[in-house]
């Protein structure tokens, strides 16, 4: 094989490479604990996050062991599989109950979704249980 060819094909591996890793990077949600402390006189804890979903993130169904309130701070376009996108806005928010299944969709277009939650959840359970 020539040498040209067998550097061109090196090279196009490479960037085949980088572009699978940035790839999967961007689809990272990043979650970043606040603060975390006990629920007085029960056996509960208060769970602060920041949550980052980057465009291409997927957040998966899933449920808690109690219950999680999130404010939008930075809004994006969202799609739950079957739907048509919707917009998370900034400056809403919502509750999620304990153990009822919520999530499941996928970050779009060109904006990371940011929320601020908190978690009220039962000490010593998973944060999250994801869900089919």
């Amino acid at each position: 094989m020539h040498p040209f060819v067998k550097v061109s094909i090196a090279g196009v591996a490479a960037v085949a490479v980088a572009a699978w890793a940035s790839l999967a990077q961007a689809q990272e949600i990043k979650r970043t604990e606040i603060k975390r402390s006990d629920l007085t006189g029960t056996n509960m804890e208060v769970i602060m996050t920041v949550l980052e979903a980057p465009p291409g993130a997927t957040l998966p169904k899933h449920f808690h062991y109690g219950e999680e309130a999130f404010y939008v701070l930075e809004g994006a376009m969202t799609e739950v599989p079957g739907q048509a996108p919707s917009a998370r806005i900034p400056a809403t928010g919502g509750i999620n109950v304990r153990e009822v299944p919520h999530a499941g969709y996928k970050v779009v277009g060109d904006k990371p979704l940011k929320l601020l939650t908190v978690h009220v959840v039962d000490k010593g359970k998973p944060l999250a249980v994801n869900v089919p």
